[in-house]
């Protein structure tokens, strides 16, 4: 026992450090884009985080939690605090395309059109596909390669063991916060434009011919030309989407 006690120190000290690297993977993935879908079953988030795990732990060669400076539940505090940051930034940008997707859906009269998209979220079902379809191009252009890029980075920025100070907190999340809502509002303005086209043809034709009712010659015409506009438009504002989100991945925190 004398002979192989080193040996049984430094296995506890590595799985110490697993653990904690686990926590921090673990809250990511709870709010990563596609891994922390609330459609996903907790089982494959769980996998999906077990398998980051085994994928960053070998990479950041970290050995702040084997220095004992932290007791056990002040270490696992900092450590989901820092995933919960780190994968807050990410989800926001998928917040991008819900408000590029409710902008884009109030603009062409399709908000109501087949109703909530979830029971328990009224989500235009334009802002819906742009989410689903947004999320299904990321993981074919190599989410999960670029997200363990992420994970390994993060650890350069907020170094295992140390808490991430409030006023980082607040000015990162502060310029995510304005990035974000910025980046919905382009990618819905073909969306805006053609709204205001249409109501301005729209009271150019009422006024011309007051006896007609624009309304039921509009109606129609906006539904079909906003269902025609998403077609088209649709891979263009993937396509920005997904670049943004690259360059989030690229940098861990702004």
């Amino acid at each position: 026992m004398t002979t192989i006690s080193p040996v049984l120190q430094i296995g506890l000290e590595a799985y110490w450090s697993v653990f904690c690297v686990f926590c921090r993977i673990g809250a990511v993935m709870f709010l990563a884009p596609a891994f922390g879908e609330q459609t996903l079953p907790v089982r494959v988030k769980l996998g999906a985080a077990i398998a980051f795990t085994m994928i960053v732990w070998p990479a950041i060669k970290t050995t702040s939690y084997q220095s004992g400076i932290f007791p056990a539940a002040a270490a696992l505090g900092v450590e989901v605090s820092a995933g919960l940051f780190i994968g807050l930034l990410l989800r926001l940008m998928v917040h991008a395309l819900e408000i590029a997707g409710a902008i884009a859906a109030q603009s062409t009269s399709l908000s109501q059109l087949f109703g909530g998209a979830t029971g328990a979220d009224p989500q235009p079902v334009v802002g819906r596909l742009m989410v689903m379809a947004g999320l299904a191009f990321a993981c074919l252009t190599g989410l999960h390669v670029r997200l363990a890029e992420y994970l390994i980075f993060s650890y350069q920025i907020i170094p295992a063991g140390e808490l991430v100070s409030p006023s980082a907190v607040m000015q990162v999340g502060l310029g995510q916060v304005t990035t974000v809502f910025g980046l919905g509002l382009s990618l819905a303005a073909p969306f805006v434009l053609a709204a205001m086209l249409y109501n301005v043809t729209l009271g150019v034709i009422n006024r011309a011919m007051p006896q007609l009712m624009v309304a039921f010659i509009g109606a129609p015409a906006i539904t079909a030309g906003g269902m025609i506009l998403l077609i088209l438009s649709l891979p263009l504002i993937l396509s920005v989407w997904n670049d943004k989100l690259d360059q989030t991945l690229s940098g861990a925190v702004p």
